[in-house]
């Protein structure tokens, strides 16, 4: 287009220039006879017409021009109109707060709101108490979880008293004892902020326990099995959990929680001993109580952090607790014939513990997890003195964990354990179904 305008004014141009020249041949063409101011009278109007010329095609120019602008911007409204909506919401620049995805990956981001997935800790297959990401705010989640724990110990016990180092006068019972433990949890989580949830768990504890007893030097070696077992509601637990920071870089997300554990569950001082008189001994009975508690039986208080560092493809992960055992007073257990033994004040040992994994996506829809669990027990303290037969225990799981996205609201996690230490549980079993709404 610009060259068509661009010869049409050329032409004009070279047509004045021909006229202009011709007009010159004309007036030299005069015949001499004629006087020289008529000759310089026609060379004059000559040139005021030719002026007049000049001044019709600069008008010609500029109204060419003008029409020459207008078709290029006509032009490039047509474009700006045929250009695909996708790349026209490109188009505008995103203001200088808000986080631009990384070059390649090709993820949508609205202009102005930061991803969600920079706020929120990476979700992996939980294996401890405690999940790492956070409820978003005004959902909640609802999760049944179903736990089976199995333990089995050897004890011992020699009641007596010794004359000499090799001579022992009363009895050797020696016993095994094997522990099945169910609890089916109801777990409910509700976000009230981006960085607070809170969290209440309601359980339900299924015991059963076989003890095999064996008493030597009583005028039999049978072996005399002793069964009991008990069910009902377990300890109600509430918690909360923040996000302590917004991680830069190479840094952790810090999740601080605190858990506070009631005593709803039967307690071991409710259930029934066999003991017909004071256990001391166990001269008079098993010793065992006949129907297993259900709860621990004291208030507790657990403040913890955790952490987590993602490092792709991997995100490690790990955390520290300390749980606070509240002691009671007047305490007394029934024993058989109805009659309540005397214990005093009972202060359980309060708990440290520590725990670390990683957790590897192993697709878009299910990630593995392995971790370990350490636990140290403090003494059990009555009466303000520490039990003669208490020490500190050390507990210590290894956890092997398996987590599978069956829809976008709805997650199967699968947790294994096994004990590291002879006080720990041998095997540990826990299947959670996790519900967003």
């Amino acid at each position: 287009m610009k060259s068509i305008i661009a010869h049409r004014t050329w032409g004009a141009v070279t047509g004045s220039v021909m006229v202009l020249s011709s007009a010159l041949v004309h007036a030299q063409g005069v015949p001499a006879r004629k006087s020289a101011a008529e000759r310089m009278e026609a060379l004059e109007q000559l040139v005021v017409e030719q002026g007049r010329q000049i001044d019709t095609m600069r008008q010609q120019l500029r109204e060419q021009t003008a029409r020459q602008q207008e078709l290029e911007r006509s032009v490039a409204e047509s474009e700006r109109n045929a250009r695909p909506p996708a790349a026209a919401a490109v188009a505008p620049a995103a203001p200088p707060d808000a986080a631009a995805p990384a070059s390649g990956e090709g993820r949508p981001v609205r202009v102005g709101t930061a991803p969600q997935a920079d706020l929120q800790p990476p979700a992996v297959a939980p294996i401890f108490d405690q999940p790492g990401i956070l409820t978003q705010p005004g959902n909640y989640v609802i999760e049944p979880s179903l736990q089976y724990g199995y333990s089995s110990s050897n004890r011992v016990a020699l009641v007596g008293y010794t004359v000499i180092p090799a001579l022992l006068i009363g009895l050797i019972d020696v016993r095994e004892i094997k522990r099945s433990t169910l609890t089916a949890a109801l777990t409910g989580r509700w976000g009230l902020t981006r960085r607070l949830e809170v969290e209440a768990k309601l359980p339900y504890v299924y015991r059963s326990d076989d003890s095999i007893s064996r008493e030597i030097f009583t005028g039999t070696a049978s072996e005399r099995a002793f069964n009991a077992s008990g069910h009902a509601l377990g300890d109600i637990e509430l918690a909360a959990r923040y996000q302590l920071n917004q991680p830069q870089g190479d840094t952790p997300f810090l999740i601080g929680s605190l858990r506070f554990k009631t005593r709803t569950g039967k307690d071991p001082f409710e259930v029934v001993t066999d003991c017909v008189t004071r256990c001391e001994g166990n001269t008079t009975g098993t010793g065992l109580p006949l129907e297993l508690p259900t709860g621990s039986g004291f208030y507790s208080l657990q403040p913890g952090l955790t952490w987590l560092f993602p490092s792709d493809p991997a995100v490690f992960f790990g955390g520290i607790s300390y749980t606070h055992n509240f002691g009671r007073s007047n305490v007394s257990r029934r024993v058989l014939d109805g009659q309540q033994e005397s214990i005093g004040s009972v202060k359980p040992g309060n708990v440290w513990g520590i725990n670390f994994g990683m957790g590897l996506a192993l697709n878009e829809r299910s990630s593995f997890s392995v971790g370990v669990d350490l636990n140290s027990v403090g003494r059990t303290k009555q009466n303000g003195v520490p039990v003669a037969s208490s020490v500190r225990t050390q507990l210590s799981s290894l956890l092997l964990g398996y987590s599978y996205r069956y829809s976008p609201k709805t997650t199967l996690n699968v947790t294994v354990g096994a004990g590291l230490t002879r006080d720990t549980p041998d095997l540990t079993l826990s299947v959670r179904l996790p519900m967003s709404f």
